[in-house]
């Protein structure tokens, strides 16, 4: 199926003492190398946050202003590429992998998104495939993005979830790292 990525990592890491998430290093992998290696076969692949090294080429963006929170990111990022798919995924879900990414593409079909759930059973919305027209309109809907929640955003989609697992876990803290 073909779809494109929006990739967000603009987040300030401020539980992570400041540290930039989308840099911190997993067997010898950053976080945001790692989430870009799932979405390898996207046709476009654009990452919301400052630019930063990666080991290959994507296109890069920010909301305006910066640090308007992640549904502006994704508004920003959604006006890059024109698949009918869009899979979302925040730079802090370093267990991630192409095969989940495929696992979301598979079961999109009846619903507007399907997303992970992570290890406790939590929706991971910023993991997540959506169709392009549903998740362009409930943007629309809320209005200015800045500030929003995409539990907000989300709250009228036909979504999906997948039963708790791994590759939904993202890294909030330290800790979450020793999981």
């Amino acid at each position: 199926m073909e779809f494109d990525a929006v990739v967000v990592a603009g987040g300030g890491g401020r539980r992570l003492g400041g540290v930039d998430k989308a840099m911190v290093v997993l067997e010898g992998v950053t976080f945001l190398d790692r989430v870009l290696r799932a979405v390898a076969n996207a046709q476009q692949t654009v990452v919301v946050g400052p630019v930063r090294s990666t080991y290959r080429e994507v296109e890069w963006t920010q909301e305006d202003p910066p640090g308007g929170g992640p549904v502006a990111g994704l508004a920003a990022g959604l006006q890059h590429g024109q698949a009918p798919t869009v899979v979302v995924l925040s730079c802090d879900l370093p267990w991630v992998t192409a095969a989940d990414v495929t696992r979301l593409l598979s079961t999109i079909d009846q619903y507007d998104g399907c997303g992970l759930r992570d290890s406790d059973g939590r929706e991971q919305w910023l993991a997540a495939a959506y169709k392009r027209t549903a998740l362009t309109a409930a943007i629309q809907r809320l209005g200015d993005p800045r500030n929003q929640s995409v539990r907000r955003l989300t709250a009228d989609l036909d979504l999906f979830w997948t039963e708790p697992n791994h590759a939904g876990d993202d890294v909030d803290t330290w800790a979450d790292l020793d999981d």
